[in-house]
């Protein structure tokens, strides 16, 4: 092998950093950012001046987002998992434990608002304030809401009990359709989380707490 040998008694030229690393770290960063700044967004009511949006909303806005973060992840993995992709087993276990954990935090902290969300119109409550100047907003966006985000536990619930009953053998050819029922119910997960979501930022862009 031959040397190329620096003759002219020049300094070495620096590694200038592949395209590749550059696109890496930038992916990373804005992903890191993006998520850092989607995961403020419940704190925003922090600024307004309904004691019960404040305290509630932030409450309910954290919890459900989390929520609804971890739900949709499970739910994107479910179709490799669908496919038999045993590398994501583990991962799968513990997404279905924290959706079960995280959905029933949304939905506490849910309730506690709901009492507000139903008092009466001379309260301030917002239910009522919907009925009487925005009945579309309450007979579609908020009953979608109301019923639709519960089943998110008892999925998320049974998709965590199946998916450690069985360990891998759930990925057996015995077991396909165990399988097959389990990821789709993920993905029904992650519909329900994300249009609970929607729907409930909607009701509060209309009338909040």
């Amino acid at each position: 092998m031959v040397q190329k040998v620096n003759m002219g008694g020049e300094p070495p030229a620096m590694a200038f950093p592949r395209r590749l690393d550059i696109a890496q770290v930038s992916v990373y960063g804005l992903s890191i950012l993006s998520a850092g700044i989607f995961l403020m967004f419940p704190f925003v009511n922090l600024f307004h001046p309904s004691p019960w949006q404040r305290w509630m909303g932030t409450l309910h806005g954290f919890g459900s987002l989390l929520a609804m973060a971890v739900m949709v992840y499970a739910g994107h993995l479910a179709f490799p998992l669908l496919r038999g992709a045993s590398s994501i087993l583990p991962q799968m276990r513990t997404l279905s434990f924290w959706s079960a954990v995280l959905s029933f935090l949304a939905i506490a902290t849910g309730n506690l608002a709901y009492m507000r969300y139903r008092a009466g119109l001379d309260m301030g409550g917002a239910r009522a304030w919907l009925k009487e100047n925005s009945p579309l907003g309450q007979y579609i966006l908020m009953e979608y809401h109301e019923f639709t985000v519960l089943f998110t536990l008892p999925i998320s619930i049974a998709c965590a009990w199946v998916l450690w009953k069985y360990g891998d053998s759930i990925l057996e050819r015995k077991n396909q359709v165990v399988l097959a029922v389990t990821s789709v119910a993920l993905m029904g997960l992650m519909f329900f989380a994300m249009g609970g979501m929607l729907t409930g930022l909607g009701i509060a862009k209309i009338r909040a707490l």
